[in-house]
């Protein structure tokens, strides 16, 4: 039996049922594809189920807000998914009268759609043969053909596209590619594979010659960056607030924060007292501050690393066009604030 078959038998007795298996919609598939793009499937799942509630069809995507759509993506990060997602949906709606590009060539065209994604669409909606490569695809074919190219280098993609594109069988492209992308989900991990209960143990090259934990080959690693966000919660005497949008390109585009005081590292009470009389609020009368958090948040996006502080600042003035903390939730919010929020820590 070849490798096609054995992988494909393994993938029908070991499937997860997954929503958007049920289905050749291109709408639903292209939802799951962006969602799951560098996010989990247990968390990507009931972001699935809410999105296709609330908009059943491409034209209701289409016709909401973008802070709509940033709300009910809040918490999945990586949000210039959710507003490519918007705008593509705009496009399939206005321009194409809702109806998907049916290859992949035409589907690569659409903003936020990548070759992986195109190739996801094309091939579970229109049975088109062309291969998904990802990080599970490298690293099940790096293994068990015991491939050494670096994964970083564009032309290992074109390497392993070209060698998934010999593997799969051209009567049924999407069984094969649900199937390795499967594959390396649940049984060729990145660490610590159970390779003695795997289906291809007497034929996977890495196995036999003990190269497991060092396949797939990336040189290329990835230069973290610290930035030191402290928030200033501005209370009035009626206890309302104020928070702002993140107009400028980079991390949490057009979410919500509450002005922010960037530093180069942690700093204390007399830095941040001084900056929000200066130059944060210098139109109030400030009463007192003081810090919400005992310990700085760190939140770990993929190439940055945030430490963050919360400090309450208080004012013995009226807020001009305030907002009240229960309002506060129903706008779109980077998961950090969201949770701090949430959590009630705002009332320190």
């Amino acid at each position: 039996m070849n490798f096609s078959n054995i992988l494909i038998k393994w993938y029908l007795q070991n499937k997860r049922d997954l929503p958007w298996r049920k289905t050749t919609n291109p709408y639903h598939i292209w939802l799951s594809e962006i969602m799951l793009q560098q996010t989990r499937v247990a968390q990507g799942t009931p972001y699935f189920f809410a999105f296709t509630e609330e908009f059943p069809t491409v034209f209701d995507l289409a016709n909401a807000s973008e802070e709509q759509v940033l709300k009910l993506w809040q918490g999945l990060g990586y949000y210039s998914r959710a507003r490519n997602l918007h705008k593509t949906a705009q496009y399939v709606a206005n321009d194409l009268n809702g109806i998907f590009p049916a290859n992949y060539a035409a589907l690569l065209k659409l903003k936020g759609v990548g070759e992986y994604t195109a190739a996801a669409i094309a091939s579970f909606s229109y049975n088109e043969a062309v291969p998904v490569v990802d990080g599970n695809v490298f690293r099940v074919l790096s293994r068990y053909f015991d491939i050494e190219s670096d994964i970083s280098l564009p032309a290992t993609k074109k390497e392993f596209t070209e060698l998934a594109k010999e593997l799969m069988p051209k009567d049924n492209p999407a069984i094969f590619n649900q199937a390795i992308m499967e594959f390396g989900a649940l049984q060729c991990v990145p660490k610590s594979p159970d390779c003695p209960v795997c289906v291809f143990n007497d034929s996977c090259l890495a196995l036999q010659k003990k190269k497991v934990s060092v396949l797939p080959v990336k040189s290329k690693k990835l230069k973290v960056t610290n930035r030191f966000f402290n928030y200033l919660i501005l209370e009035d005497v009626l206890g309302n607030t104020l928070i702002q949008k993140r107009t400028a390109k980079g991390i949490w585009h057009n979410l919500y924060e509450f002005p922010l005081f960037e530093t180069t590292e942690i700093v204390g009470f007399d830095v941040v007292s001084k900056a929000a009389q200066n130059d944060i609020f210098p139109s109030y009368t400030i009463v007192s501050i003081e810090e919400c958090t005992e310990t700085t948040v760190i939140h770990k996006l993929s190439h940055q690393h945030l430490h963050i502080q919360f400090w309450k600042v208080k004012t013995d003035e009226i807020i001009k066009n305030g907002l009240n903390y229960s309002d506060l939730k129903t706008f779109p919010f980077p998961i950090v604030i969201y949770n701090f929020i949430e959590k009630q820590e705002i009332n320190c």
